[in-house]
């Protein structure tokens, strides 16, 4: 029997009824909540769902400015391939303008010196032992193409399949970039061989040896470049196109084995240089394509009009496969668009350099080391191709070629004084000018610098008079014997060879430039190759 209720409690009756009713109005709200579940309000709350893009501001900031970047990596990369190319025709044009001009005078000065006395102990001076060596090389390895048959050549890979055909092309770009890399070391190795002072201790072969390797190795090069005209060749004439086809389309496979790769500064400024030397490459060996073409229809006008959409599909595949690998290599590494002009500051640095007093290379050298081009197999082939094409006959036929060859040498000068004025004005944006009056010295391979002795006077080859213009020198200072060997390095190596995220002053003296770590060591030694694929 339940209790009885006090004065001012409701009754169990009471309790029992206030429970019922608010388990009654509780499913009453339940019923009429179940209706605010249904499919429509889901609908409804995702149409108008809102979020506020503000919260995360440097995020979007930061993709913004990744598709600016890749907007812009077309203007500055082709900015880029624009000065190296016109770099690579100077120093293409070298070779057959000033070069014989120079070999001429090296000559004069060999024969006429007895009339003049020994006043110096060496004969000749450095450059112009080189110069002879380049003569040289260039006037046998001619005279051995003559021994190459270009017909031959062409009926022979004409035979073979388009699969054959589109194998062999891949085998000979993978080995022109490998014997280029080793065939300037080859070079290199015969200039200091020949004008290295004869007080040191022998530690080489001898200098024949050393140029016939040479000469062997410019003669393979120049038969590699040749076969790989002769495929271009093929490729144009065939019937169907395919061949040529396959083979631009080689150039997207590019894209698949470099844009997945880790790339720093210093790897993308190899691969860019690589790019600007097959560029320019590509461009001689169209010219020799069309020119044995035009050959075989008796140099008729229309048949250049039917070369020219080919010609044009080339050129824009190259193009377009540079600017979607650039621009990809940038996107994924976070590399901005402004370290293309850096690379053009450093390639100045290397031409600007060059014309100093106390430069310890030629122009055309540093080309060859800095992008991987050398001169002399491309002019071997072009010379052999254009005089077999090409047939002089009468007065008036030498009387153009006169002509045509002073109009090489004005183009020649004209290009080298507008890149002189170009990279002068490079340098000056990128505020490398004082780089140039102070050169960093470093010591010989396997001798401290704290050991040297001496002192080395810097005679600048840029002087600025009192109205600011620059007047830049180009004959060296001859240093003297019993001074320690010093080599004067490019400061553009320190200027692209620093870490990300380490500003460090690249006037700094050469007691700190030895506790580098090795990975910069490594890339200063590698700028001498062409291979900018690397992973780190």
């Amino acid at each position: 029997r339940p209790p009885a209720a006090g004065p001012g409690q409701p009754s169990p009756q009471q309790r029992t009824e206030t429970l019922g009713f608010y388990e009654s109005d509780r499913g009453r709200k339940k019923k009429q909540s179940l209706p605010d579940l249904s499919l429509l309000r889901f609908i409804s709350a995702e149409l108008t769902r809102g979020y506020f893009l503000e919260h995360n501001e440097a995020k979007y900031t930061e993709r913004r400015e990744r598709v600016y970047t890749c907007m812009r990596i077309p203007k500055e990369l082709e900015k880029l391939m624009f000065f190296g190319i016109f770099l690579c025709l100077d120093a293409f044009l070298y070779v057959f303008t000033l070069l014989p001009l120079r070999v001429l005078l090296a000559m004069f000065r060999f024969i006429t010196l007895p009339c003049y006395g020994l006043r110096d102990r060496r004969l000749l001076q450095p450059a112009q032992v080189c110069d002879i060596l380049k003569g040289v090389i260039l006037v046998i390895c001619y005279f051995m193409m003559h021994y190459v048959d270009y017909s031959m050549m062409y009926h022979l890979i004409r035979g073979q399949s388009v699969i054959k055909l589109y194998i062999i092309y891949n085998m000979l770009e993978v080995a022109d970039r490998l014997i280029s890399s080793f065939g300037q070391d080859i070079l290199d190795a015969l200039y200091w061989t020949a004008t290295e002072p004869k007080e040191r201790k022998r530690a080489h072969i001898g200098v024949i040896p050393h140029f016939f390797m040479a000469v062997l190795y410019v003669f393979l090069h120049a038969i590699l470049i040749m076969v790989q005209a002769t495929t271009l060749n093929v490729a144009f004439n065939s019937h169907n196109k395919s061949l040529l086809t396959i083979m631009m389309s080689n150039n997207f496979v590019e894209i698949k084995g470099s844009v997945f790769k880790k790339f720093e500064k210093n790897n993308l400024f190899q691969m860019s240089n690589s790019d600007i030397k097959e560029r320019f490459t590509n461009y001689v060996l169209l010219l020799i394509v069309c020119l044995r073409n035009m050959e075989q229809f008796s140099w008729n006008p229309d048949h250049l009009w039917v070369l020219f959409p080919d010609v044009c599909m080339v050129v824009a595949s190259e193009i377009a496969v540079d600017i979607v690998k650039h621009a990809f290599i940038t996107k994924f590494n976070d590399i901005t668009a402004d370290v293309y002009s850096e690379y053009r500051a450093s390639l100045a640095f290397d031409l600007v350099s060059s014309r100093q007093k106390n430069a310890y290379t030629d122009y055309s050298d540093s080309v060859s080391r800095r992008m991987g081009f050398i001169p002399l197999p491309l002019a071997v082939l072009l010379i052999r191709v254009v005089t077999s094409s090409v047939k002089v006959q009468g007065v008036l036929a030498y009387v153009c070629v006169v002509l045509f060859y002073c109009g090489l040498i004005s183009l020649k000068v004209l290009n080298s004084i507008v890149l002189l004025g170009k990279s002068c004005q490079y340098v000056k944006e990128a505020k490398m000018e004082e780089k140039l009056f102070n050169p960093i010295l470093t010591a010989t391979p396997g001798k401290p610098a704290g050991k040297q002795q001496g002192t080395f006077k810097s005679t600048q080859g840029i002087s600025t008079d009192e109205n600011g213009s620059t007047s830049i020198t180009s004959q060296p200072v001859h240093q003297k014997e019993n001074m320690p060997s010093l080599l004067v390095t490019s400061n553009s190596d320190q200027f692209l060879t620093t870490p990300d995220g380490e500003e460090k002053d690249i006037s700094q003296d050469s007691s700190e430039l030895k506790h580098r770590s090795a990975k910069k060591d490594l890339l200063e030694i590698d700028r001498f190759t062409i291979c900018g694929n690397r992973i780190d």
